[in-house]
């Protein structure tokens, strides 16, 4: 998929100063996504804000499935593919878009996937897809569990914590490439559980904070 690389680091150097006084955000574990090789990112989702937030917190480009409403406006879908996004039409079985997906990692990029398909309107974790499972197992590429932390969700500015976790190799999650809805499901909610340990930790240390 053609992604503007200028355009990708220069909005990322526009982006920072802003996003870094606006949120106050702190990253852990950066160097948990592989420097390089297919990878997926699987992340909670709180906000709009959330793709700029990961791609700030990242060396690598991210490459993001984005619903699809958002590039019916042709100024804002040029920005936001040239960014890395491309679109998916949520809850109509997108073939498209998931080979898109699989192109951009079998060139040895690293896509992130919302795992639950949606923004949360509470700040509570929803319950995950399986579809970045589906794609891990097809692929036989690992996951790196990644979450967003608000100290305050109902600030649209609230002090944020953008945390890593230890990428999942497809053997530890269990999956194999002739594997069931079984596997999907145990290995989505491995995935989940690592994201729920990192929100707790971080939810503890914005209380202090």
């Amino acid at each position: 998929m053609a992604q503007n690389k200028a355009f990708y680091y220069f909005g990322r150097t526009l982006l920072f100063p802003f996003y870094k006084l606006l949120y106050r955000f702190k990253v852990k574990n950066r160097d948990a996504v592989p420097a390089e090789g297919g990878v997926i990112l699987a992340c909670n989702h709180m906000s709009f804000a959330d793709p700029v937030l990961l791609g700030l917190s990242q060396r690598r480009r991210l490459y993001f499935m984005a619903k699809a409403e958002l590039f019916r406006n042709k100024f804002a879908g040029a920005v936001i593919r040239a960014l890395g996004a491309f679109p998916v039409e949520r809850g109509a079985g997108d073939g498209k878009a998931l080979k898109t997906g699989e192109d951009i990692l079998r060139e040895g990029n690293a896509m992130t996937i919302f795992l639950e398909g949606t923004r949360t309107k509470t700040g509570e974790l929803l319950r995950p897809r399986s579809g970045c499972a589906l794609v891990a197992q097809q692929m036989q590429l690992p996951v790196v569990p990644c979450c967003i932390t608000k100290r305050h969700f109902h600030h649209m500015f609230s002090k944020t914590i953008v945390h890593f976790g230890a990428p999942l190799t497809p053997a530890q999650m269990g999956l194999t490439p002739e594997g069931g809805r079984r596997e999907l499901k145990n290995a989505t909610n491995m995935i989940m559980d690592e994201i729920r340990k990192m929100r707790e930790e971080d939810a503890k240390e914005l209380s202090q904070g």
